[in-house]
């Protein structure tokens, strides 16, 4: 009897630690995709900043991108 009551207790266990990765794997992903919407949000940013730079120094494109490449 003993060892019917251990195996219940060890599948109860199995259970818990199942639902316990399903609530991780959730907070996991739910976390990730933050991160990856605010990298995103980052890039545009920088994205606008470059451009605004070029428009205010007046360079033409080319020149913006000999300046580029030769770096």
């Amino acid at each position: 009897m003993a060892r019917t009551k251990n195996i219940s207790s060890i599948e109860a266990q199995i259970t818990k630690a199942q639902e316990d990765l399903v609530k991780a794997k959730a907070k996991y992903d739910a976390v990730a995709g933050n991160l990856e919407k605010l990298m995103v949000q980052k890039k545009e940013h920088q994205a606008r900043q470059i451009m605004e730079a070029f428009i205010k120094s007046g360079k033409s494109f080319q020149e913006i991108m000999n300046f580029l490449n030769a770096g």
